[in-house]
């Protein structure tokens, strides 16, 4: 019903902000990270994901398109509603919780609030398919080249052999400013030194 809201931020609570649009306040829940960088008076385009049940309309809000869309995604596992879907979010800010279920550890998933293990597992085993590291993987630069995510994604194979976890492989490759002359050897030396 309504993509997202650009307004102006007349006050931040502990889960939400209320954002004035057209001399209207709207109350819109988000995640703890988003909520951490914004600042009252500031102007923002939020994307919104309006939650309609027998006794409350609230509106859920996020920075990106990419954050909505994951939390829609969450939502549409069994057993998980849109504050179990936000909570899950804000214990798993940024690429974390994405690299959780690729990665199956559902011990991250579950430090969320009235998330449990089995719902962890659950999310893990519906969206693990759903998820594509390549999408995750962001190439400096404008274009995606084959050959990069190519090497990107034998430099993070090469680092679990290594016996890194996933995610800190993930996020030592990611930090590298990668070029089309960059092999696997180079990129894998360059994304060592990110994790010691």
């Amino acid at each position: 019903m309504i993509s997202y809201i650009i307004g102006v931020v007349d006050s931040v609570e502990s889960d939400r902000v209320v954002l004035e649009h057209n001399e209207t306040g709207y109350n819109i829940f988000m995640p703890n990270a988003s909520l951490e960088m914004i600042g009252v008076g500031e102007k923002l385009k939020i994307y919104t994901y309006f939650s309609v049940r027998e006794d409350a309309m609230q509106l859920y809000g996020f920075l990106t398109k990419d954050e909505l869309d994951l939390f829609k995604k969450l939502i549409g596992v069994s057993g998980v509603g849109p504050k179990g879907g936000l909570a899950i979010i804000s214990a798993c800010p940024g690429d974390s919780l994405q690299m959780a279920i690729i990665s199956g550890d559902a011990k991250a998933i579950s430090k969320a609030q009235g998330i449990g293990v089995k719902t962890a597992q659950r999310i893990i085993i519906e969206l693990k398919d759903k998820i594509d590291i390549q999408d995750m993987i962001s190439v400096q630069g404008a274009e995606k080249i084959a050959t990069v995510s190519t090497v990107q994604s034998d430099a993070i194979e090469a680092l679990l052999a290594l016996g890194y976890s996933r995610t800190d492989a993930f996020n030592a490759v990611k930090k590298v400013d990668i070029s089309e002359k960059m092999d696997v050897e180079m990129l894998l030396k360059a994304a060592l030194k990110n994790i010691m």
